[in-house]
């Protein structure tokens, strides 16, 4: 079994910065595609972003391009989504997942794996 545990949420003013953590843990085998999806109340949870193993592919949802930053050490098996310029839209409840074989990113039923999720909320 793999866990994921994801760190770094909190309360942050409009334009302000968070960076969230997505610790794996647990039998992971081998490479691992890592996701960030995000769910705002009375909403279907969506998708973030997402970077393959050796970063060779990274993909974003048009609503975060050029705000967030995902990165990862491979050696702590761990995943980061760097927010910045943040708005109230942003607020929700920000999961990571893992997914070993993906057609497509965006698809949260594709993946393994999924964490507990961290609450980011962005005040006006």
């Amino acid at each position: 079994q793999v866990q994921l545990v994801e760190s770094g949420g909190g309360l942050v003013q409009a334009g302000g910065s968070l960076r969230l953590s997505c610790a794996a843990s647990g039998r992971i085998s081998g490479s691992w595609l890592g996701g960030w999806f995000r769910q705002a109340p009375g909403k279907e949870r969506e998708f973030v972003s997402a970077m393959s193993w050796k970063g060779g592919n990274i993909y974003y949802a048009d609503s975060v391009k050029g705000r967030f930053t995902i990165s990862r050490e491979n050696a702590k098996n761990t995943v980061y989504l760097q927010m910045s310029s943040l708005k109230p839209e942003d607020t929700a409840v920000y999961y990571c997942g893992l997914a070993y074989i993906i057609d497509d990113v965006t698809k949260e039923d594709q993946y393994d794996y999924w964490g507990q999720g961290t609450q980011v909320t962005v005040s006006s």
